[in-house]
């Protein structure tokens, strides 16, 4: 819930300094800003909540305080990505396989009541996953529309 009040807040102030600096208003714009906020944001919890979010990692997976850094240290550099042009693009991809392929590891923590917070198994549960596959979904349309059909038309 953090990230989606991060992400349209974020684009909402955008919109409204765009305006108050009389600059174009730019919907794609307003929305890679935000996209890039909430990927700083939901980044430093990689850093806050490593030990909770190494939990959330199947077992097969080795080096787990790594990938969750590394994932961390991805999401800051997507954010990076989509704010200059030449890079949007291929940025908007590949953060729409990142949102893919981590949404199965939020499916099997809801399942498992992981709390990414602090690994203990008093998450919220399966409910958790009607909200959060919609969010991944909105999350993969809020890139494509923003960053990656914006470039394709412009």
């Amino acid at each position: 819930m953090k990230p989606f009040i991060v992400l349209i807040s974020t684009f909402i102030i955008t919109i409204i300094a765009l305006k108050l600096a009389k600059r174009p208003l730019s919907y794609p714009l307003a929305g890679q800003i935000a996209m890039s906020c909430m990927l700083v944001f939901t980044a430093v919890g990689h850093f806050i909540f490593t030990k909770g979010m190494t939990a959330m990692l199947p077992e097969f997976i080795p080096l787990k305080i790594e990938v969750v850094i590394a994932s961390g240290l991805l999401e800051i550099a997507f954010a990076i990505g989509l704010l200059f042009p030449a890079y949007r693009q291929l940025t908007g991809w590949a953060l729409i396989l990142f949102f893919i392929f981590t949404l199965p590891v939020n499916i099997r923590s809801a399942i498992q009541n992981i709390n990414y917070q602090t690994g203990e198994l008093n998450g919220p549960g399966l409910h958790y996953l009607w909200f959060r596959v919609p969010l991944q979904m909105l999350f993969i349309g809020w890139v494509y529309f923003s960053a990656i059909k914006n470039n394709i038309l412009h």
